[in-house]
């Protein structure tokens, strides 16, 4: 997962370094708590970086399934990848985990974005994806038609100019009678339970 960080490939915990071993590899020494290591059939030569699809097999085998989807979505949406490279990697997956390719959706445009959205079906909404509302713009999702939800996350909502847009954006949608929730991206990543309690509550209002 270390080397999909390096492509610009969402990765929601990078707190460890991730290391591809070939099985035909020499014995390893002590191992840091913090190095997890992969053991592939890839001869050992060139085998400091790997390549795309093996990389996201390996990320979608030892992170959970929230987070295994919001990777591949990454690497669709960023277009490292297509059908082709998503069959290899579903090809070398278990049957438990083939589910997984029917929760994709290459729209997803951050990380934060796959979450909340898996996080929405969960609760039962009907959810759509990347919405060009008049008077508005595109927003991120809208949950049956009149919630929308922005994954803000602080490297794009920071500034005070970018601040006055969105309020000024929340404002026509308003004005649409449509209602605006952003929960910020450290919430969807580590408290979800804030965030399904605060949709829910939303949701509680129009019965």
């Amino acid at each position: 997962m270390s080397e999909l960080a390096r492509w610009g490939v969402f990765v929601l915990d990078r707190s460890a370094l991730h290391v591809e071993v070939p099985r035909t590899g020499s014995r390893l020494g002590k191992v840091e708590r913090d190095v997890r290591v992969h053991w592939t059939r890839r001869r050992a030569d060139g085998w400091a970086s790997v390549d795309i699809v093996e990389a996201l097999i390996e990320a979608t085998r030892c992170q959970p399934v929230r987070a295994a989807v919001a990777t591949l979505d990454s690497a669709l949406h960023l277009g490292l990848i297509g059908e082709a490279e998503l069959g290899e990697v579903f090809a070398a997956l278990p049957r438990r985990l083939q589910f997984i390719r029917g929760l994709l959706d290459e729209r997803a445009e951050s990380g934060s974005e796959t979450l909340m959205r898996l996080l929405l079906r969960m609760l039962g909404c009907e959810v759509e994806i990347q919405v060009r509302i008049d008077g508005v713009g595109r927003v991120d999702l809208v949950i049956d038609g009149w919630l929308i939800i922005e994954c803000d996350s602080r490297e794009f909502h920071e500034s005070w100019d970018q601040q006055r847009t969105d309020r000024r954006r929340d404002q026509e949608a308003a004005a649409r009678g449509m209602v605006t929730y952003r929960p910020i991206a450290e919430d969807i990543f580590w408290h979800p339970e804030r965030v399904v309690a605060a949709i829910r509550g939303l949701l509680a209002i129009r019965g």
